[in-house]
């Protein structure tokens, strides 16, 4: 059987999935991957067949997307040439994470397309949402990368079709410590925003890891550091506790290891702001904005919040499973 695994490209949870699914897809046929998007920090230890540019965005510096930025990056005729030109019917199983060129190249060859990610989870208005609901990206949700069957990943099993996270093995395997600091992954932050807020916390170590910088450096108690898998994997682990936006898996990983966690989703950025309603359902801490009250708010939240106590067991290799027997065309016998 030949399959094809499609990942979205922007931000870095989409990858780290697929480096815990990719071994067990391996056992069922011969497997090419394509990646679209540009703003992954992470990368796959597997060759990646296709990659393009796709439909993305770029983090910004104060909290949201980088809305000029993202549209200079935008390529309408690329996208639609690699919508047309994609080879989907070479493919006996063509598998999605949230990625919409070969999304759209299936829908419009009418060839089964199978949604394995986050966002899937979305498609049931069982998953939690903010207060004020988000009626052009409720529409993103469906239309984005769409799909005729889907298998989706939250922090809990609100449907039947929804799982819990996929915890890289790597996690899983190590043996968490608290060293006093704290681990930051802010990425539409800028370097001089979270050091002027975190040096106002000078009891505290703060273990930036930035999108904005190539190079380490410190300021005061402020370590910055690029995105760099093992370093990112080793902080958390090590830390007392994680201070990060509205993304999921990070935050996945993180409950996995017993720490605590402070949400700041990114503003304008609505599946960030229904991620951070799910957080604080669970009893995990959500600010808004970092303002002038930030630090307040920091120091409480070091003061007095604790890890919240969920487990996510080990089955991702029973998802890929039951997935590839339900739609492996009849080919599924494992290699």
């Amino acid at each position: 059987m030949k399959i094809l695994l499609a990942i979205q490209g922007t931000g870095n949870g989409h990858i780290s999935r697929a480096r815990e699914i990719i071994p067990h897809l391996l056992q069922y046929g011969e497997l090419d991957l394509l990646i679209s998007g540009t703003q992954a920090d992470v990368s796959l230890p597997y060759l990646v067949k296709y990659k393009k540019r796709g439909l993305s965005y770029t983090f910004g510096k104060k909290g949201g997307i980088d809305i000029v930025d993202s549209i200079k990056q935008f390529r309408p005729f690329n996208l639609w040439k690699d919508i047309h030109s994609f080879p989907v019917h070479e493919y006996d199983l063509i598998i999605n994470d949230f990625e919409p060129i070969t999304a759209w190249a299936c829908k419009l060859k009418h060839k089964p397309c199978i949604a394995l990610s986050h966002q899937s989870a979305f498609l049931s208005a069982k998953t939690p949402r903010p207060s004020k609901k988000d009626a052009f990206a409720e529409n993103v949700f469906h239309h984005y990368a769409p799909c005729s069957a889907a298998y989706g990943f939250h922090f809990k099993k609100y449907d039947s079709h929804i799982y819990t996270p996929v915890i890289r093995k790597e996690v899983r395997e190590l043996e968490p410590r608290q060293l006093g600091h704290i681990t930051v992954y802010l990425p539409a932050h800028g370097d001089d925003v979270l050091i002027k807020h975190l040096t106002q916390l000078p009891e505290v170590e703060w273990d930036v890891f930035s999108k904005h910088t190539k190079q380490a450096y410190s300021i005061q108690n402020v370590a910055i550091k690029p995105v760099l898998n093992d370093a990112f994997t080793q902080s958390l682990a090590s830390g007392d506790g994680l201070l990060t936006a509205g993304g999921f898996e990070s935050p996945a990983e993180a409950i996995y290891l017993r720490k605590k966690v402070l949400s700041i989703p990114m503003s304008n950025q609505y599946e960030q702001q229904c991620n951070a309603q799910a957080m604080k359902e669970l009893g995990i801490t959500v600010v808004k904005e970092i303002d002038d009250l930030f630090v307040s708010k920091l120091r409480t939240w070091l003061t007095f919040a604790f890890p919240i106590n969920i487990h996510y067991p080990d089955i991702t290799g029973k998802i890929v499973s039951d997935l590839i027997q339900k739609h492996g065309v009849g080919l599924a016998q494992a290699v």
